[in-house]
């Protein structure tokens, strides 16, 4: 047999299922698109540096100006700042330029030793560059991040190369990865909104999604607690109709028989009526009939019934029943003490049942009238809660109200009114 705790453990999963799927893909969705956002900024600034360094290596002011200064320095005796300085004075101006209108950090132009002939910082000019030389030097290009003087940046190096192919210098130009890193947190930053919204919309989908399922799950309970409740029930009707008609076989036999002494005794045996007080007829011998038996009911409870009618006939079923169903009420609630008083008034039925019982919590006064609902243990198995729901479906029926309240004998009131029939 399936354990009880694998239904519950497999709702929990189903009610937490929707929201931890939507939070994962957007949790995914919002991770993938902050990494492609990264990419495309980087891949933007390498194509821009790359783009400056080979425009620049290719104008031809850079060239003429390089050729110049081959001779400056050699391997083994470095050209110096002052070596250079004629060279600085006329490329310094355009590599500032190109630097702001570009929006890259620095563009630097050396001879073909490596030395700078221009740089951002002055101090910087006349010194070999540290970084990757000797392969662009030769000939290549470079793209790479690299630390230099300036800190860790995202550069490009292109040869300057004169008509005849010879290599005479290079131009490289950065973008700090400080600054990289900033434009990303700008665009994530822009980004941040967008996804706070989604992540908004779909929690609250998620949480939409989440309480239907639960209603669904309550709707299925309660459907299942009324199936069960109307399978105990079905299976008391059953059983007592199964009795009631053996008793009227036993009833008939002894009738047929002629012995109505002891069909009456029968009868009284199996339904405990017993003559209890006075046994005048109250207005008909219905009304006579249903206060002998609700005293009796009521005595097997261990409680008193008093009565004051005033009628102009007899009572029908359903008055009997609202009558019945109140004062067991009453004496099932703990009562020792019932009054039931009913009236005639031009064609409708004025009642009241009152008890000396423990009284209705004010907290209870609108669900005792729904069908199921009771304060009492069920011993039986068979279900409590239905005798108030009659009453309040019959007197509805019939034109009629009811109302609860507190007691002048201490207990509970219920008060109706409803059309004669």
């Amino acid at each position: 047999m399936a354990s009880p705790r694998r239904p519950r453990v497999a709702r929990l999963v189903l009610l937490v299922l929707p929201s931890v799927v939507t939070l994962a893909a957007l949790s995914v969705t919002v991770a993938v698109a902050m990494a492609v956002q990264e990419r495309t900024i980087r891949e933007a600034t390498a194509e821009r540096v790359m783009g400056v360094a080979r425009s620049l290596a290719a104008l031809a002011d850079v060239r003429a100006t390089l050729s110049t200064v081959t001779d400056a320095g050699t391997p083994g005796d470095l050209a110096d700042s002052d070596d250079l300085a004629a060279a600085t004075t006329a490329l310094q101006p355009i590599a500032e330029l190109v630097a702001e209108s570009a929006g890259v950090y620095y563009v630097v132009i050396t001879d073909d030793e490596g030395v700078r002939i221009t740089h951002p910082l002055a101090t910087e000019r006349g010194v070999q560059v540290e970084t990757t030389n000797s392969s662009v030097l030769l000939g290549e290009t470079f793209l790479g991040t690299e630390r230099g003087a300036s800190g860790p940046s995202l550069r490009a190096k292109v040869p300057v190369r004169t008509s005849d192919g010879t290599v005479v210098g290079m131009v490289a130009v950065g973008v700090l990865e400080s600054s990289i890193a900033a434009d990303r947190d700008a665009a994530l930053a822009a980004l941040l909104p967008w996804g706070i919204g989604a992540l908004v919309v779909a929690s609250l989908a998620s949480s939409a999604l989440t309480a239907s399922v639960e209603r669904r799950f309550r709707r299925a309970d309660a459907v299942a607690v009324e199936n069960a409740q109307m399978r105990r029930t079905t299976a008391a009707l059953r059983e007592q109709a199964h009795e009631f008609g053996t008793r009227l076989h036993v009833v008939h036999g002894l009738v047929s028989q002629g012995d109505t002494a002891a069909a009456l005794g029968y009868i009284e045996e199996v339904s405990s009526v017993r003559t209890v007080g006075d046994a005048a007829e109250v207005g008909g011998p219905v009304a006579s009939a249903a206060v002998h038996t609700v005293r009796a009911e009521l005595l097997e409870l261990g409680a008193q019934a008093e009565f004051d009618f005033t009628l102009d006939g007899d009572l029908d079923e359903g008055a009997v029943s609202v009558v019945a169903n109140l004062c067991r009420n009453a004496g099932e609630a703990g009562a020792t003490r019932v009054r039931c008083v009913l009236r005639d008034a031009e064609g409708r039925l004025l009642g009241a049942v009152e008890d000396d019982g423990p009284g209705i919590d004010p907290t209870l006064a609108g669900r005792i009238f729904a069908q199921g609902f009771s304060t009492k243990d069920d011993a039986s198995g068979f279900g409590r809660g239905y005798g108030l729901d009659t009453v309040r479906r019959t007197v509805t029926s019939r034109g009629g109200t009811i109302e609860v309240g507190a007691s002048a004998l201490g207990g509970a009131r219920f008060g109706f009114e409803m059309e004669r029939v």
